[in-house]
């Protein structure tokens, strides 16, 4: 795979969701609908706007999507259990790690 030690896509053309699917094995994710809500956006997002998607942009998205039982941080954070959808979402998105991030 093309991805740095801490599992970064190196080249975010090389993406697609054969990448996805590997990357959510290693990584021990079970793939459902909504992850793949939340991948699209992140990267629909990033081609959008040119910059990650901001977290406040991300729970309005969808808590208007699926309402506010699972439109929230916390839920997110239950789906993306490895970083959420900052972290383990970006990576799957294909979407480099955030400034600042360790």
């Amino acid at each position: 795979m093309l991805i740095d030690q801490e599992g970064y896509i190196q080249d975010m053309d090389a993406w697609s969701e054969g990448f996805v699917e590997a990357l959510a094995a290693k990584e021990g994710l079970e793939l459902t609908d909504e992850h793949w809500q939340v991948i699209h956006f992140i990267r629909d997002y990033q081609h959008e706007h040119g910059v990650q998607a901001p977290v406040r942009d991300m729970l309005k998205h969808f808590r208007h999507a699926w309402g506010e039982e699972k439109g929230n941080n916390h839920y997110l954070h239950e789906i993306f259990p490895k970083g959420g959808p900052q972290k383990q979402g970006n990576r799957l998105a294909g979407v480099r790690r955030t400034k600042g991030e360790h």
